[in-house]
């Protein structure tokens, strides 16, 4: 593997990039070149939907075989052209986080350069809150959307996570909300549905909490909305407190630290439809190379939910 380093453009910004020949995902050998290539080239979709949002890196130096680690904090290396945030420490989410104990310094992707520069860090997910770095008002700011991370237990897979998100976006339905489905890039699947600018987090997390007790009280032999692991088994978990401004979601099209690189991928509903139906969990499985080949055949599918720029 060579550890030389290459300097190149893009988009008016020079990046200094590195060990573009070591393996990531050893099982398929793809490459931290490859990786970049991915990111350069998916830019276009997934910019909107991490434009404008504190970000959080899950950074894997020897690959998704080797330990890996979160940072908030912006590197201390990090190019005077990346956009940064301070955000308050408690509403970030900090351990230990007490009323004026400080700010953590996110960078925030605004461009194509951005999205390679982090990515260039070894970055393989990309995970990002529910809310967007506004210039007049308080961070963080209000939610724009409303997420259902379906989780499936032991004996269950994606499969069972698209029959219990067909319910869910029943319900939603009724509330006049138009959920969007994309795969984790991991084991399950995941509802968005688009905020109004005046909907507080209070009452986002109260309706995403009622939703899913709904959906349980329905359904108790295959969802559940208890964190416990006993209770998980043969059940769906219908993780509902993803809606709260410290947490975050991994991004749409961000690659997943799997043994392949699978990516969290935009679905159809007749897709998510398909894979109920079929029973058959590879059909909502996509590589990277498929991810791309997607977006020029079909288009962004998250465009309902994209930030304005």
């Amino acid at each position: 593997m060579s550890s030389e380093r290459v300097e190149t453009e893009i988009d008016g910004r020079r990046i200094s990039l590195s060990n573009l020949d070591k393996v990531l995902y050893p099982a398929t050998r793809f490459t931290k070149g490859a990786l970049l290539d991915y990111y350069a080239r998916i830019a276009p979709v997934m910019l909107p939907h991490v434009r404008d949002r504190a970000l959080t890196l899950r950074r894997f130096p020897d690959g998704v075989d080797g330990p890996s680690f979160f940072e908030k904090h912006a590197p201390s290396h990090t190019p005077t052209w990346v956009r940064t945030v301070h955000v308050p420490t408690a509403a970030a989410g900090g351990a230990k986080a007490t009323k004026g104990s400080g700010d953590i310094e996110y960078a925030v992707i605004c461009d194509r350069p951005t999205l390679i520069w982090a990515a260039n860090l070894a970055t393989i997910e990309f995970h990002v809150p529910l809310w967007r770095v506004g210039r007049h008002h308080v961070l963080p700011g209000p939610p724009d959307h409303l997420v259902f991370d379906l989780d499936p237990g032991p004996g269950t897979s994606i499969v069972q996570c698209c029959q219990v998100a067909s319910w869910i976006a029943e319900r939603l339905a009724k509330e006049n909300l138009e959920p969007v489905a994309k795969t984790s890039g991991s084991k399950g699947l995941q509802l968005y549905a688009r905020l109004s600018r005046s909907f507080p987090w209070p009452r986002a997390r109260d309706l995403a909490h009622e939703v899913a007790q709904s959906v349980e009280g329905d359904h108790q032999d295959l969802v559940v909305t208890n964190m416990r692991k006993d209770l998980r088994e043969g059940r769906v978990l219908i993780d509902w407190s993803q809606n709260h401004p410290a947490k975050t979601t991994v991004a749409a099209y961000s690659l997943r630290a799997r043994p392949e690189p699978t990516v969290s991928t935009p679905v159809t509903w007749d897709e998510v439809a398909d894979c109920a139906r079929s029973g058959d969990a590879q059909r909502l499985r996509f590589l990277a190379g498929e991810v791309l080949e997607r977006v020029e055949r079909l288009g962004d599918l998250f465009a309902p939910l994209a930030s304005r720029p």
